[in-house]
C-alpha cells in the first residue's frame, strides 16, 4: 500500500471521559494536522507543514473532522431487508418478521447480495468495524466474511446458534452448531482482518446443552468472541426465568455456561440488576447500547450511567441493532442515546457519545490497541465528518462556541450526509 497523507482537523480520545476527573482532557483535537498512512496503519501524526508532506500524495479535508472509524457493537446484517417492520414488541416481532426473513439466507446468492449492500451501507455511514449476527446457515457467514475480506474491513461475525423455540428451518442441534461454527472459525478467524464470534441468538432459543457447547467452543479458541442478547424486554426476561428456573437470573444462564468474560458482548442489557452489572464488571464482559432498537420495540431505557459507574465500570459500546434499529448511522444512534439518557435524568455529553462510537467501542471489543483511535501504529480506519454537509448543519455550526458544542450539534443533527469519506486500512472505500 502506498504511503500517503490526510490533512484536516483530527479528533481522537486518549482516555475514558466517563472515568476521568477531567473528562475534557481525554479528548484530543488537533487543527490542521497531517496523518500519514502506510501499510494499512497510521505511521505519523503531526501539525501540517509542506516539509512534512514532501513526497506524499495528500488528500486535504477543509471544514471537516478526521475521526476514528465508527464501531457498531451489535447489528444483524440479514435483517437489512426488514428494517422498519412495525407493530410488534420483541418476541412477536421475531416470529412475525425476523425468522421468515432469516430463512431466506439458506440461499447463498441471496446472502451474498445482502452482505454486499449491508457493508456498503456501513461504510457510507462511517462505520468501519461491527460485531455482526449472521443466520443459522453457514453460507450466510461465508457470504459476509467473503465481502468483508474483499473490502479489508475489520469485522466480527458468527453463525447464529438455535436448537429450540424457532421454526424448524432455522434450527440446528448442539452438535451441528458446534461443528459448523468450529469449521467457520478455522476458515475465517484471523483471516485478514476477520474475527469470529460464537453466536447463540439468546437463551430462549438454545438448550442448556447448546449453551454449554458454545462455552466449550469459545474456550477452545482463544481470541474469538462471544455475542448474544441479554435482558432486552421484560417478557423475554420472564420467559428466561421459566426456561431456566435453577439460575439466579438471565445473565447467570450465560455465566454458568462459561459465556461471560473478556470479548463477550451482550446486546441491550436494558433490565439488568445491580448484581448482573457487577458480574459484567468482574468478568470483563461488555454491553452494547442499542437506543434506536430499544425505542422502536418499546423495550425500555438502557441505564448507561449506571453501567459505567466509576466504582465498577462495565465496558459499553453502541449498537445500531438493525433491523429493529432504525438507522445505520452511529451519529443518528448517538442522537437517540442522548434522548434515552435525558429520559432518565442524566445527560450524554458529546464527549461521552463520540467516545462510545470510537475508543469506547474498541474497549468493548478488546481492540483498543488496534482501532478506535487516530494514533501511530493503529489500523488506518478513518471517517471524515463534513461540517458543511447540509445548509442547516453549516449554519448551526457557524454559531457553535467551541468544539464541545460542535460535536454536540453533529451528534444531534448528523446522519449519513455528514460522512464525506471513509478510509479502511489506509484505502478510500467510500466518498460522498
Amino acid at each position: 500500500m502506498a504511503r500517503r497523507g490526510l490533512r484536516g482537523t483530527v479528533l481522537t480520545f486518549t482516555g475514558d471521559p466517563f472515568l476521568a476527573d477531567d473528562p475534557a482532557a481525554t479528548l484530543s483535537i488537533t487543527e490542521d494536522a497531517l496523518v500519514v498512512l502506510e501499510g494499512g496503519h497510521i505511521a505519523v501524526i503531526g501539525p501540517w507543514s509542506p516539509e512534512r508532506a514532501r513526497g506524499l500524495e495528500v488528500t486535504h479535508y477543509p471544514d471537516a473532522i478526521l475521526c476514528p472509524g465508527f464501531i457498531d457493537c451489535h447489528v444483524h446484517y440479514p435483517q437489512t431487508q426488514m428494517i422498519g417492520a412495525h407493530g410488534a414488541q420483541l418476541l412477536d416481532w421475531l416470529e412475525r418478521y425476523t425468522f421468515p426473513t432469516e430463512a431466506q439466507f439458506a440461499d447463498a446468492g441471496h446472502a451474498a447480495a445482502v452482505a454486499k449492500l449491508f457493508l456498503a451501507e456501513l461504510l457510507r455511514n462511517g462505520t468501519t468495524t461491527a460485531a455482526v449476527y449472521c443466520t443459522v446457515h453457514p453460507q450466510s457467514v461465508e457470504a459476509f466474511f467473503t465481502e468483508s475480506h474483499r473490502l479489508n474491513t475489520r469485522m466480527i461475525a458468527g453463525k447464529v446458534l438455535m436448537d429450540r423455540n424457532a421454526p424448524a428451518a432455522l434450527l440446528d442441534t448442539a452438535e451441528r452448531g458446534y461443528a459448523e461454527s468450529k469449521a467457520l472459525i478455522e476458515r475465517w478467524h484471523g483471516h485478514g482482518r476477520q474475527l469470529y464470534a460464537v453466536t447463540p441468538r439468546f437463551a430462549p432459543t438454545s438448550t442448556p446443552t447448546q449453551l454449554e457447547a458454545a462455552g466449550r467452543l469459545w474456550r477452545e479458541h482463544p481470541g474469538t468472541y462471544l455475542q448474544t442478547h441479554l435482558s432486552e424486554n421484560q417478557k423475554e426476561v420472564a420467559w428466561v426465568q421459566e426456561l431456566f428456573p435453577d439460575r439466579a437470573g438471565y445473565l447467570d444462564v450465560y455465566h454458568q455456561a462459561g459465556l461471560t468474560g473478556r470479548r463477550a458482548i451482550f446486546g441491550h442489557a436494558v433490565h439488568l440488576t445491580e448484581a448482573e452489572f457487577a458480574c459484567c464488571h468482574r468478568t470483563g464482559s461488555a454491553l452494547a447500547h442499542c437506543p434506536t432498537s430499544n425505542q422502536f420495540l418499546g423495550s425500555g431505557l438502557f441505564p448507561l450511567f449506571q453501567a459505567r459507574r466509576r466504582d465498577r465500570p462495565v465496558c459499553v459500546g453502541l449498537g445500531t441493532d438493525l433491523g429493529a434499529g432504525t438507522s445505520f448511522s452511529l451519529l443518528g444512534t448517538l442522537g437517540e442515546a442522548y434522548k434515552v439518557a435525558h429520559a432518565q435524568d442524566t445527560t450524554l455529553e458529546a464527549l461521552h457519545g463520540f467516545y462510545l462510537a470510537t475508543r469506547g467501542g474498541a474497549e468493548a471489543l478488546d481492540l483498543v490497541d488496534s482501532i478506535g483511535s487516530i494514533a501511530p501504529g493503529h489500523e488506518a480506519d478513518i471517517v471524515v465528518l463534513d461540517l458543511k454537509a447540509t445548509p442547516l448543519l453549516a449554519f448551526r455550526l457557524a454559531h457553535a462556541r467551541d468544539w464541545a458544542e460542535k460535536l454536540s450539534v453533529l451528534m444531534t443533527l448528523g446522519d449519513d450526509r455528514a460522512i464525506r469519506a471513509t478510509w479502511v486500512a489506509g484505502e478510500l472505500r467510500h466518498e460522498r
